[in-house]
């Protein structure tokens, strides 16, 4: 039975010094220093790069916080408008979930009450089911692959997806990888069996542990680190920076490089936003969204490389699965991708065969 999505996940800097002027405008195409090294972290005051009157002020809604990635992505989107319009359209970033959580946002942006956001694809689907096959366990066989079908023609048709739910998508972002990590060594699906394993409160996750023959314990994030020190659970999953951030590695040392889980996230713009701006402006605000989303990349790729150096030098242990141990984990969701998506499994195949070599 196919089952809709609905949320499943709610989760260095380079940067680019601005000096304001008044009445003129600075060029922003570069975004570091000569050295290519950050500089400062961006901001409203940063993204205001012609200090006139703006014909338009648009909100932008961002959870995070205001040295995040997406966020400074948002920054940069705004100061490229801007920069780009000459001041007539100026966009106020609001991080830290100031103008609500992802939920709410999406709402706010059909109805026009809210002009730009960021959300994750997971919030998202409960506007395109379409959507949703974009985020199937073990579907892409690694980052490049993703970006292949997020920006070619799948990524087109699923955008298009949301035509007539009030919501307009301009560019992915990025949300890095989620893999395991646990208390001892595991390199082999064979190993996973009955082992416990921390999840999101979410069924699909659950369903993947299942799966893979292990047993899932939801838990709160905030209480994995306690619930793997008491031996409640045998290790956990998440993405780099977050293993760091909450010291995981020191109860959980050893991280599988598993690549089960990629969760893009896109720049949004209200349909009513949009419909206000000529066609010019459209086309200025989409190519400003694909620059802004390059440039968060960026900054994504370092803070995952600098959380895991940091774990690696505190001791972690870094595994990496064989070709043939991936392709057995892969199969294995076979059962979760007719439950999720059975409707869209032409869709599931061709993303599958995206930078496939046909046999010559």
């Amino acid at each position: 039975m196919k089952k809709s999505f609905s949320s499943l996940f709610r989760e260095v800097f380079l940067v680019l010094g601005i000096a304001l002027l008044t009445g003129c405008a600075q060029n922003t195409s570069e975004v570091s220093s000569e050295s290519g090294s950050p500089t400062a972290l961006l901001s409203n005051e940063s993204a205001i790069v012609y200090d006139v009157t703006p014909e338009y002020v648009f909100t932008y809604a961002e959870n995070q916080t205001e040295d995040y990635p997406t966020t400074q992505g948002a920054y940069r989107f705004a100061q490229l408008v801007n920069e780009r319009t000459k001041g007539r359209i100026q966009i106020r970033i609001y991080a830290n979930a100031q103008l609500g959580d992802e939920t709410s946002t999406l709402e706010q942006l059909r109805f026009g009450g809210l002009d730009f956001a960021r959300c994750s694809l997971s919030t998202m689907t409960a506007y395109s089911e379409m959507s949703g096959a974009l985020m199937l366990p073990y579907l892409y066989r690694d980052a490049d692959h993703m970006w292949a079908v997020l920006e070619g023609e799948i990524g087109r048709r699923v955008s298009e997806s949301f035509t007539g739910a009030g919501l307009v998508p301009l560019s992915w972002y990025d949300a890095g990888v989620r893999n395991f990590y646990f208390t001892k060594p595991v390199s082999s699906l064979e190993e996973m069996q009955g082992l416990v394993i921390r999840v999101q409160p979410v069924e699909m996750m659950e369903d993947m542990i299942r799966l893979l023959g292990a047993t899932a314990l939801p838990v709160s994030y905030e209480n994995v680190y306690s619930a793997i020190q008491r031996g409640e659970a045998d290790g956990a999953e998440n993405n780099w920076s977050s293993y760091d951030a909450m010291r995981h590695n020191e109860v959980a040392p050893y991280y599988l490089l598993d690549e089960h889980m990629r969760v893009p996230e896109s720049q949004i713009v209200s349909a009513v936003t949009w419909n206000l701006l000529s066609e010019e402006d459209q086309q200025i605000i989409r190519e400003c969204s694909a620059l802004s989303a390059d440039y968060e990349r960026q900054l994504w790729t370092a803070r995952e490389e600098e959380a895991k150096q940091r774990v690696l030098d505190s001791g972690c242990k870094e595994i990496k699965l064989s070709e043939d141990e991936k392709k057995k984990f892969r199969d294995a969701m076979e059962p979760l991708y007719e439950k999720y998506c059975g409707d869209y499994m032409d869709l599931v195949e061709e993303i599958r065969q995206v930078g496939v070599q046909s046999p010559q």
